[in-house]
């Protein structure tokens, strides 16, 4: 027996089912248009990538402008530079303390906000959610924040990267969103009949039943804080705290300005009044 549908087609035979669909003509044009759109973001994504891999690999090529997408005269000797310099290592140590321990500050929070916020029986929810919206939409700016900061005795520690940005409204709103339309409150009642308190219920049921969009917001946390650069500048000075970015900055400003240095003429810990940064950004 077969059934022949429009884009679709159905054959059944000695009690077994097969299904095969037919692709139409707008379908393949359709598809093949995404494979090239698909195609030409690869391109745009991986040339720029490669190009740069290239240039890491090549030493005296790149001035002369010789380097294209493949290593000319390959060579490590970048690589051995960088890695070499105590700064760098101390910067990919901080970036990562601060990506781990920003992340789980973060998600901590925004589940504790926004799990509350998702149940209907929490008296002014409503004024609640729109006050963080408000936030999204202003700020006090960055002179109060500073001196927030500041009068929390937050300055020049770690604690500065991680706790003024520790929450985000929109992922609130994505762990608000998701909780109420995957929890029902069905599930609430019958948990509470059994004796469950609302912290049980929410550590048993609430956090298994919710990995995916934890996931999702300690992604965008992570992302978030090992891209953090503006934080390090403006409330960190010691530069043993200093994240990777904040380091590549200064050896940028330094091979612009004055010619790197050698590894032995970059500031120690103690000195922070030798970096290019001290005195014109502060």
């Amino acid at each position: 027996m077969s059934v022949t549908l429009r884009g679709f087609r159905r054959t059944t035979a000695n009690r077994s089912q097969r299904t095969t669909i037919e692709e139409t003509r707008t379908d393949k044009v359709f598809l093949a248009g995404v494979k090239i759109m698909l195609w030409i973001a690869l391109i745009i994504v991986a040339v720029p990538l490669i190009y740069i891999v290239a240039n890491s690999f090549s030493a005296s090529a790149v001035s002369a402008g010789r380097v294209l997408l493949w290593p000319v005269e390959p060579s490590i000797r970048a690589y051995k530079e960088a890695f070499s310099d105590p700064m760098i290592m101390k910067g990919y140590l901080n970036s990562f303390v601060y990506a781990t321990g920003g992340t789980l500050i973060s998600v901590t929070l925004t589940i504790a906000i926004a799990y509350p916020l998702s149940r209907r029986t929490l008296f002014g929810r409503n004024v609640i959610m729109s006050l963080l919206i408000f936030t999204m939409l202003f700020s006090g700016g960055l002179i109060p924040t500073y001196l927030v900061v500041q009068d929390l005795g937050m300055l020049n520690t770690r604690w500065a990267m991680v706790i003024p940005s520790a929450i985000g409204v929109w992922q609130v709103i994505i762990a608000r969103t998701f909780f109420r339309s995957t929890i029902p409150d069905e599930l609430y009642e019958a948990a509470t009949i059994d004796g469950a308190s609302d912290l049980r219920f929410l550590w048993t049921i609430v956090l298994p039943l919710s990995k995916p969009v934890i996931a999702v917001i300690a992604l965008m946390y992570a992302i978030f804080q090992w891209n953090s650069y503006f934080d390090a500048l403006v409330y960190l000075k010691d530069p043993s705290l200093y994240p990777l970015q904040i380091v590549l900055r200064n050896v940028l400003i330094l091979n612009t300005l004055t010619g790197r240095p050698p590894p032995q003429a970059w500031p120690s810990s103690s000195n922070s009044n030798s970096w290019p940064m001290s005195s014109s950004t502060r």
